[in-house]
């Protein structure tokens, strides 16, 4: 690797002028009997971002294994520079000038960060050794670049997801790539880390990079797109200069129809209190920072409530420590009036509560078990008669599971890693509701997740909601926050801020509250008191949320 590359200076790349420097031509893909590509014919331009749209299994992320190396061609052809091309591995692509960011985490847990971005391509030094010092120089100017404060030396296993995904941007933009793939790259991140990565797209791109970008935010992605694509069932089935299309455009091209994801009319007959969070603190166990500040909240039978922040601001920790992943430094869980607080994981599922991870591949699922197995593991209990597991019972629970939350498989005995993410995450889910859980919490609940799917899982909460259910979510997206919730809580700094009803409230003011915009309310000092009367009075109404 040249220096040059890794610090990211592109002056010898060709001008945006646009023109086609990567194209699949006919390509098709199979998988045994399932046909993931149909041949598909796509073109990447110079110094352009292609943004591809479509359903969880529509062939996206198929394609982009394809053209970096990852997966190889059933049929058809590459053209790189007018030249056929057959890419043997991804090094062979990375050699070309063609690097991915991966849709899964595809990191070294157990490396440093700088480990993690050189890994494979490591800078030496004239007798050979591994230029260490200039990696870890390196590595921070990348993360400068990022606008990222995480040291070389941090081992990645260390990091919160969002940051993870911040390593994995960086090893991509350290790399020598004329053509930029980036699958779902901000599903993790912030809005304002979403504006750092657009302005360094925007930079790359006029050097002359050609970027490929998958996303299912719909509206952020066109905001940096130049061209829009549409996969439907393994087939491209439209294409159109970004200037030309709108939201509605892309749904009515992905689905067939409008998107209908709006459930704020939703009705609002609550029943008791079914989970109530007193005062609760929450410390890391290795350096004793408080990343929980004395936050109290009641979740009602009935009730959907969305927890919506940036990253840092203690949303997963809490969901965490609810959950019993880790301890409660301080305060009380009471799940139904039950004290939760000394009850381990399987204790806390057996009594009616259940988390769905914010980090499905490490967290949600047994990457070597099949759907079926991986949907009933929580559930397992519930099935078993005089000491023996009844698998009729167990496969019949999944095969209803499986209908009611829409999983696209050929069946409960198919491998996880045979499903497109969207509908791991829907196993995930189904997982924790076959528990028959009282309360369910859901880290990032659609992560990686499309449109049509989003709208089938919050119709899945909401049904079961109106059964009784009590919903506690975190979730980054501030449309979903608003359309996807009886109750929207903004909070910042481990402290919970404000709270919002979804009916009335706005963009800018989910946004303005968490500190994602410069120019903060009017009146910030206002906006503040809510958190620090909560941290003096934990059982004060205002924080509990009183029934609306």
């Amino acid at each position: 690797m040249s220096d040059q590359a890794a610090v990211l200076d592109y002056h010898d790349v060709a001008p945006d002028d646009g023109a086609v420097v990567l194209q699949a031509v006919d390509i098709a893909k199979t998988y045994g009997v399932t046909r993931a590509l149909k041949g598909v014919n796509f073109e990447v331009r110079r110094g352009k971002v292609t943004v591809l749209f479509g359903e969880n299994g529509a062939g996206k992320s198929t394609l982009m294994k394809i053209l970096s190396g990852v997966e190889k061609p059933t049929a058809g052809q590459l053209i790189l520079d007018g030249e056929p091309i057959s890419l043997e591995s991804t090094n062979d692509a990375v050699e070309r000038g063609i690097s991915i960011i991966h849709q899964e985490l595809n990191l070294a847990s157990n490396l440093s960060v700088r480990d993690n971005i050189f890994i494979g391509r490591e800078i030496r030094t004239r007798t050979g050794a591994i230029d260490y010092s200039r990696e870890r120089e390196i590595t921070e100017q990348v993360m400068e670049r990022l606008e990222e404060n995480i040291s070389p030396n941090t081992l990645v296993q260390d990091l919160r997801v969002g940051q993870q995904q911040v390593v994995e941007i960086a090893r991509a933009l350290a790399a020598d790539a004329r053509i930029l793939i980036m699958d779902e790259p901000t599903s993790a991140l912030s809005a304002t880390e979403v504006e750092v990565l657009f302005k360094v797209i925007r930079e790359l791109t006029s050097h002359g990079v050609a970027i490929v970008y998958i996303s299912h935010h719909l509206e952020e992605a066109l905001e940096i797109a130049d061209y829009a694509v549409v996969f439907r069932d393994g087939e491209l089935v439209a294409t159109e200069e970004a200037a030309n299309v709108d939201l509605g455009w892309v749904v009515r091209q992905m689905v067939g129809r409008e998107a209908d994801y709006d459930f704020r009319d939703e009705p609002r007959d609550f029943g008791d209190v079914a989970l109530s969070i007193q005062g609760v603190t929450v410390a890391e166990p290795d350096t004793g920072r408080v990343v929980v500040n004395n936050v109290s909240l009641d979740v009602r039978e009935g009730e959907i409530v969305c927890l919506y922040g940036l990253m840092g601001a203690g949303r997963t920790e809490l969901m965490e420590a609810l959950a019993g992943r880790d301890p409660i430094s301080g305060g009380r869980v009471l799940l139904s009036d039950q004290d939760i607080k000394d009850l381990n994981i399987q204790e806390r599922i057996a009594i009616g509560m259940g988390l769905v991870p914010e980090d499905r591949q490490r967290d949600g699922l047994v990457q070597m078990m099949t759907v079926g197995k991986n949907m009933s593991l929580a559930s397992l209990l519930q099935t078993v008669k005089n000491l023996f597991i009844t698998r009729k019972v167990e496969r019949e629970n999944v095969d209803r599971q499986i209908s009611d939350v829409r999983v696209k498989t050929a069946g409960q005995d198919a491998l996880i890693t045979s499903l497109s993410g969207g509908n791991q995450q829907k196993v995930v889910i189904g997982k924790i509701l076959l528990t028959n859980p009282k309360v369910i919490l859901l880290d990032e609940p659609t992560r990686g997740i499309d449109v049509g799917a989003k709208g089938e899982i919050f119709a899945l909460l909401f049904r079961e909601a109106r059964k009784g259910l009590a919903v506690l979510y975190v979730t980054s997206e501030v449309g979903e926050a608003l359309t996807a919730s009886h109750r929207l809580i903004v909070m910042s700094k481990g402290r919970l801020i404000r709270e919002f009803d979804p009916r009335t409230a706005t963009r800018d003011d989910i946004m303005a509250a968490s500190g994602e915009h410069d120019t903060h309310y009017e009146h910030e000092e206002s906006a503040a008191e809510p958190a620090e009367e909560a941290a003096r009075e934990p059982a004060e109404d205002a924080a509990k949320g009183a029934p609306q």
